[in-house]
């Protein structure tokens, strides 16, 4: 592909990047501060591990709403523009992010306050749950086939820069801020800061073009009897539920890292002095994460997506059995090693998902598709996995970290399924369509 060419899809890569890191820089915010300081100031009647755990309920809520989010947006996505809907989508989330920050506390307002944080944490799953598939589809459809495991990556890659955000301003803090003051009204500014990031998202994406597959699809198609999501439940329901399983490991592995890990050291493991070890070590592995992810979206491109997810998924499981006895040694450099490896063995499944998913599926109900089952596996997943863990875990005086490896072998062993059950996309166009092939053969008769 010459430079005049290529200069198009780096513009599209980039506003999917920037707008990607921004919408999971406050998604990602919530679950750090759920696990750091929410427990006490919206449920200050329990105590701190029922806290904590009430605190996770609003989280995983965010969850639930995931999979409307996907649908809705889907709908739209695959009716009237990717574009449209991602713009959409970054102004909520920053709109109920911003609102976190200026929420009063229980001790303020009583039970108004938890009610208060719970609408706007479904605000952001809603939110989220669109965003997904609309970057990653914009990066997919105007890239090539040789390299859209690469290109598809960088959305990704804006997951990692996201919490490599938000841990890094609560990380800064944490370092500038007695405990006293961060809990006081420290924790409001990584949220208020979320609308700077969003202005500069927009921005960013006011500025680029519709997905040219999408064009030609909705040309098609006659938009007013074009029903997204019962077309892609009719023609594709094999791929939506693949999709959901190989998502069970990913999306399990990455939330026991970077959000259970949190409340392991300072609640089973630790106490709350360790709090700094814990986001240094996420720093860091954020950073390579950041890194190796369109690294390994690329390696997919020539080795096929089924080897590396294979690989994330089998790793992970074995590396959950290690996880925990490093990071509760309190010992920063074993700490980092148990993160950094951690979101490495997740970077194997999740850069080679966003194009994995995007091949499953036809341009004309795509976005539908690929939100569905990856915002479905999301409930079962991400919501579940730090009330599950936490439970599993148990008393804190005597945690049983066992029982939680266990959990993510099961979950692994599901995705393992899932993939050898997939076929291998790689280097496959996206313009095999089902839905439009149906529409062709009534237009005919």
């Amino acid at each position: 592909m010459s430079t005049t060419a290529r200069a198009p899809i780096v513009k599209v890569v980039f506003a999917s990047l920037v707008g990607t890191a921004v919408e999971w820089y406050d998604f990602f915010l919530y679950g750090s501060a759920a696990a750091l300081v929410f427990g006490t100031l919206f449920f200050p009647k329990s105590d701190p591990v029922t806290g904590t755990l009430l605190a996770f309920g609003t989280y995983a809520l965010g969850f639930v709403a995931r999979p409307l989010g996907g649908v809705i947006f889907g709908h739209f996505g695959d009716r009237v523009g990717r574009k449209k809907m991602l713009v959409v989508s970054l102004m909520l989330m920053g709109a109920a992010t911003v609102a976190i920050g200026l929420l009063p506390t229980y001790a303020s307002v009583g039970v108004a306050a938890p009610i208060l944080l719970l609408l706007c944490r479904l605000l952001q799953g809603f939110a989220v749950g669109g965003e997904w598939g609309g970057a990653v589809l914009m990066a997919a459809e105007h890239g090539d086939d040789a390299r859209r495991g690469f290109w598809s990556s960088w959305p990704q890659a804006g997951v990692a820069l996201g919490n490599l955000l938000a841990t890094g301003v609560l990380w800064l803090l944490a370092l500038v801020q007695p405990d006293e003051a961060f809990n006081a009204w420290g924790w409001r500014i990584p949220f208020l800061l979320s609308a700077v990031l969003v202005l500069v998202g927009l921005w960013v994406r006011l500025s680029i073009e519709e997905s040219p597959l999408f064009q030609q699809a909705r040309a098609a198609l006659t938009t007013r009897d074009h029903q997204p999501l019962l077309e892609v439940i009719r023609r594709y329901p094999r791929e939506i539920l693949l999709a959901m399983g190989m998502r069970l490991a990913e999306n399990i592995a990455y939330y026991l890292v970077t959000v259970i890990s949190i409340t392991y050291l300072t609640t089973f493991a630790g106490t709350a002095a360790d709090k700094g070890k814990i986001l240094t070590a996420l720093l860091i592995g954020s950073a390579v994460q950041f890194v190796l992810i369109p690294v390994f979206g690329a390696v997919s491109d020539r080795v096929g997506r089924r080897p590396l997810y294979l690989a994330g998924a089998i790793g992970i499981a074995l590396w959950s059995y290690v996880f925990f006895g490093l990071v509760g040694s309190r010992s920063e450099p074993k700490i980092i090693l148990a993160v950094v490896v951690g979101l490495m063995l997740h970077a194997l499944m999740y850069a080679p998902q966003a194009a994995f998913f995007a091949e499953l599926f036809g341009t004309s109900v795509r976005y539908t598709g690929a939100s569905v089952g990856y915002q479905l596996a999301s409930i079962l997943a991400g919501a579940l996995a730090p009330i599950i863990a936490l439970t599993l875990l148990g008393d804190v005086t005597n945690p049983n970290t066992t029982a939680v490896a266990i959990y993510m072998t099961v979950a692994s062993v599901l995705t393992v399924i899932a993939v050898l059950a997939s076929k291998e996309t790689a280097r496959t166009s996206l313009e095999h369509d089902r839905v439009l092939e149906a529409h062709d053969e009534v237009l005919q008769k």
